[in-house]
């Protein structure tokens, strides 16, 4: 492909190429097909999710792009993650898909038929220097695409070559008349909501992920005396569970919360830079991402010292009954806000008898609470969020959705609300579950949730 040929002499680290050296580099190549590819679940499953989206919109255009690189710093991107609605439509989901765009062209009356617009493998002759030249998507910088006709036996869709499509797809001149899910948000909407409800292969892979999630957890507590030594423990756990993510999967799901003492009161806190104490909790909130994409997200607040101390565990006890309350409201049918409201209720009923409230009424409650118990979780971690109202927030929950149950209480260090003995304490307890015709089933149960459950885990761990 030769669509970027004034880039490629750019920047002063680009030695010129002489006559002689490209005509050398143009031959003496053995050829090199990729190998054949077991087709996944994911595979099997898109055109049935094309049809789906395609009988929302008949008669439309309809535009998917994978996404577009992201400058890091200077020539260095950002890793490449494929927009989680184009590898829904494709189970496309390499560092490779940088500029793809699926299409469904209108095709009769109600269909439509699958187009994919992407960048085969440079070819090696005729002059080409892009597959030794090109920085941002050289086969010998970025290593190898398949070609088209490799490309259309993976994935089963009719492949084109982008410049097909017409200009840089990240301006999407070739894709005009038309509806742009970066752009369109009734498109955007509908595959948001075609994605609420999971399928079997789905639900296994965030099985999947919520199990390597757990071996990471279990990591991190094996680490803990390493990480109490360094000056930067919290970026010492950041990396054990980085591993862990790395080796099992795509990486971490979302940026790792590891936050001691009064940083779990910071709710994103991903600065990760702390020193650990090990009289304070650690509240770790990660997930791993597997090479589908799919996510795990997962939060334990742990003792540092092995042992909850009296306070900690009435915090903590608070968290867990809530947690209990909303998850006992989980069942098809229920409106999704009714097990943050389950949650809610044991909160600020726990406050009031702390004496931290005049009375349970009312949504003071919320100055320690500051957000929301729960999101649908899937291709992202907070899956579904483009979704209307109607069909997520104010809707009902349905057998097959897959959501987290996360209350916390973060009790900020200056709060002079509080009594001087509960500031600086934050707890978050995150698990992930799967909506079934009984009610939930817990994915994440193999990490204890319980004050004497995590400190007999954590002992078994630090003595093993």
């Amino acid at each position: 492909m030769t669509d970027r040929p004034s880039q490629l002499n750019i920047g002063s680290h680009d030695l010129p190429v002489s006559a002689e050296l490209s005509r050398f580099m143009a031959g003496g190549w053995a050829p090199s097909p990729l190998p054949a590819s077991a087709r996944t679940g994911a595979y099997d499953a898109t055109p049935a999710r094309r049809a789906r989206l395609s009988a929302r919109f008949p008669g439309e255009r309809l535009i998917v792009p994978a996404g577009e690189l992201k400058v890091r710093s200077n020539d260095c991107d950002h890793r490449f993650r494929p927009h989680s609605a184009y590898a829904w439509l494709t189970g496309l989901t390499g560092e490779d898909q940088v500029g793809h765009v699926l299409v469904l062209e209108p095709s009769g009356p109600h269909g439509h038929e699958a187009v994919l617009y992407l960048r085969p493998r440079s070819p090696r002759a005729d002059g080409n220097e892009e597959f030794y030249r090109d920085r941002r998507y050289g086969e010998f910088w970025v290593g190898r695409r398949p070609d088209l006709a490799e490309a259309e036996r993976l994935t089963g869709i009719r492949c084109a070559h982008l410049d097909d499509l017409g200009g840089r797809p990240g301006e999407h001149p070739g894709a005009a008349g038309g509806r742009n899910a970066a752009t369109d948000t009734e498109l955007a909407a509908a595959l948001a909501e075609l994605r609420l409800v999971k399928d079997a292969w789905e639900v296994e892979q965030l099985q999947l992920a919520v199990d390597h999630t757990t071996a990471g957890f279990e990591d991190v507590v094996r680490a803990l005396p390493r990480a109490l030594e360094h000056p930067r423990g919290e970026r010492w756990i950041e990396g054990v569970f980085g591993l862990r993510a790395r080796a099992e999967g795509n990486g971490t799901g979302y940026e790792t919360i590891a936050a001691s003492g009064a940083h779990a009161c910071v709710l994103h806190w991903i600065r990760n830079d702390g020193r650990l104490d090990r009289d304070d909790l650690l509240l770790l909130d990660a997930g791993v991402e597997t090479d589908s994409l799919y996510t795990a997200d997962i939060t334990r607040t742990l003792p540092l010292s092995g042992r909850f101390s009296a306070v900690q565990r009435q915090v903590y006890e608070l968290v867990l009954a809530a947690q209990e309350a909303g998850i006992a409201a989980l069942r098809p049918g229920a409106s999704f806000r009714d097990f943050h409201r389950a949650g809610m209720r044991v909160i600020a009923e726990g406050l009031a008898e702390w004496g931290v409230l005049k009375d349970a009424e009312g949504d003071l409650h919320r100055r320690y609470t500051l957000c929301s118990s729960g999101h649908m979780l899937g291709l992202d971690v907070h899956d579904c969020a483009k979704a209307r109202a109607e069909t997520y927030l104010d809707g009902v929950l349905e057998e097959g959705q897959v959501l987290t149950v996360e209350p916390g209480l973060y009790l900020q260090p200056d709060d002079l609300t509080l009594p001087a003995e509960l500031r600086g304490i934050g707890v978050r307890i995150e698990d992930d579950l799967v909506i079934t015709a009984e009610g939930a089933r817990l994915m994440s149960g193999a990490l204890p949730r319980t004050v004497a459950g995590i400190e007999e885990w954590m002992g078994a761990l630090l003595e093993g």
